[in-house]
C-alpha cells in the first residue's frame, strides 16, 4: 500500500514562491497518473495539475498555469509542485494523489492514494 506525505508548505507573501514535494513510501508513485489537489475551506476540492507517469504529459487549471509546474524525480518516489507568483486565492491545503488514470485527470475519485496535505498561506 502506497503511502504519500507532502511537505513543503508554509506562509509566504504576495508574488513569493514555495516549493511543494510528495514523498511515496511502501512502494512508488503509483497508476498512470499523479496530481495535486487543493482545498481552501468552505469549498470543494480543486484540482491544480496532474503528469502522465509514461509520457510525462502535464496537465494544470487554468488558475495556475503558467506560474505552477508539476514534476517527478526519475525513481517514481518523490512528486513536485513549483508554484511561483503566489497570490492569496492561492491559499489552501495542497493534497497529492496517485494512482490515477490518464483520462480523467482533473476528478478526483480517479485516484486511489491520497496524503494528507500540506498548508500553503499566502498573505497580501
Amino acid at each position: 500500500q502506497v503511502q504519500l506525505e507532502e511537505s513543503g508548505g508554509g506562509s509566504v507573501q504576495t508574488g513569493d514562491s514555495l516549493r511543494l514535494s510528495c514523498d511515496a513510501s511502501g512502494g512508488t508513485l503509483s497508476g498512470n497518473a499523479v496530481a495535486w489537489f487543493r482545498q481552501a475551506p468552505g469549498k470543494e476540492r480543486e484540482f491544480v495539475a496532474a503528469i502522465s507517469m509514461n509520457d510525462l504529459r502535464t496537465h494544470y487549471a487554468v488558475s495556475v498555469k503558467g506560474r505552477f509546474t508539476i514534476s517527478k524525480d526519475n525513481a517514481d518516489k518523490t512528486l513536485y509542485l513549483q508554484m511561483n507568483s503566489l497570490q492569496p486565492e492561492d491559499t489552501a491545503v495542497y493534497v497529492c494523489a496517485a494512482g490515477g488514470r490518464t483520462n480523467v485527470v482533473r476528478t478526483p475519485r480517479n485516484y486511489q492514494y491520497w496524503g494528507q496535505g500540506t498548508q500553503v498561506t499566502v498573505s497580501s
